[in-house]
């Protein structure tokens, strides 16, 4: 297989991978990298014709150094998509610096013989370097699933690809010039190595991007949008999974379910907007009267909950108690009215039996204790209430 070949499936493969990335920037605007990694491949197109066209060139220099400049462009973009889609901020200073290198090696490349061990060493550097600083990114994201691994072993096999490289030209020989680069034994092992490693980087990317697209898009779909909290279905799927967790473990697990007092007179007084208003701050408030670890969900219309893992009906109830004054006192008034805003809790524990359905079924009988009560109180749900 000659490295003509070779390249010319690197130039298929990169202008595949060019198209896919930008189809992806264009459907999906809250892929921030996307258009980073079209640009990438894109430069590596640009550089592959310029490989094709070196043999016929009299004077190569200035190809040569389009060729090594282009390359490193490529690999800088490709860099900056993935800093952006894993929201680290670009490393700067040190892609300065690799470029700063870069254009002191320039003239070292053009003078030193084609086929110097010396001249391959430092041609490869900058790329390996911006190669590592890419897993370097990924490692610095905090995120350790399985794709983000993935993506930090091909960076690192990528690594050590450029760095082998002059290895390899040092033990099979390279040619004498540029124009002879194509027909050499090394291009074509050097094409199909760079092959593996820009398919395995690509697909690598675009699984990750998949990924986190579809955790978003989840994300949205149990996200309720008015009060930033989780919804209905959010609250259900998530909640499930805490219940089971709990019993696994052997672990309480309480349930604050919350009423707005009156909230119809709020809207008929003072229009939706207004009711909407109160509705974003309560969930404003309520997310930031629980720990990272408890749900905080709109079950619809004036209604929410709060799931407590790790905590039993009296820890509960003293956190509803807080919340409740909180409301009544804190919440800022936005009607120029003495009438206050206040809600009713119902708490209930979760039981050795209990689904989540259960554990709803018993807190919204005492939210309802707490209605009849008066409104504006807390009501934990009793023994009795426990029988199914």
């Amino acid at each position: 297989m000659t490295a003509a070949f070779v390249l010319s499936i690197n130039m298929f493969i990169a202008s595949l991978f060019a198209v896919a990335f930008a189809v992806v920037a264009s459907t999906h605007p809250t892929v921030r990298g996307a258009r980073w990694l079209a640009a990438a491949y894109g430069a590596g197109v640009l550089d592959v014709v310029l490989e094709f066209i070196l043999p016929w060139l009299v004077d190569p220099e200035l190809a040569v150094v389009g060729i090594y400049l282009i390359y490193l462009t490529a690999l800088t973009f490709g860099l900056i998509g993935v800093a952006r889609h894993y929201r680290v901020k670009t490393p700067r200073l040190p892609i300065t610096l690799v470029w700063g290198a870069a254009f002191l090696i320039t003239p070292a490349l053009l003078i030193l013989p084609y086929d110097s061990t010396v001249r391959a060493l430092l041609y490869q550097s900058p790329y390996a370097t911006l190669q590592a600083l890419m897993a370097w990114v990924v490692v610095r994201s905090g995120r350790k699933m399985a794709l983000d691994k993935l993506l930090i072993i091909v960076s690192g096999l990528a690594v050590i690809f450029y760095l082998a490289k002059p290895v390899i030209a040092w033990k099979m020989g390279m040619a004498a010039g540029p124009q002879g680069y194509l027909a050499s034994q090394y291009a074509a092992i050097s094409q199909t190595m760079g092959s593996v490693i820009l398919i395995a980087l690509a697909l690598a990317l675009l699984l990750v991007i998949m990924r986190d697209t579809t955790s978003e898009m989840v994300a949205q779909s149990e996200t309720d949008p008015l009060s930033g909290v989780l919804n209905r279905r959010g609250f259900e799927a998530r909640g499930e999974i805490s219940i089971q967790c709990a019993k696994k473990n052997g672990l309480p697990l309480a349930l604050i379910t919350l009423d707005l007092d009156r909230f119809k007179s709020i809207n008929d007084s003072f229009g939706h907007a207004a009711g909407d208003t109160v509705i974003a701050d309560i969930a404003d408030l309520l997310a930031n009267s629980v720990e990272d670890r408890d749900m905080v969900a709109r079950l619809g219309g004036e209604e929410f909950a709060i799931l407590l893992p790790g905590r039993n009906s009296l820890q509960a109830s003293e956190l509803a108690e807080y919340i409740r004054i909180s409301i009544s006192d804190k919440l800022p008034n936005r009607f120029n009215t003495d009438t206050a805003v206040t809600a009713s809790f119902g708490v209930a524990e979760l039981q050795e039996t209990d689904e989540l359905s259960d554990l709803c079924r018993r807190s919204d009988l005492a939210l309802y204790e707490a209605k009849a009560a008066g409104r504006n109180t807390v009501a934990t749900a009793n023994l009795s209430s426990y029988n199914h």
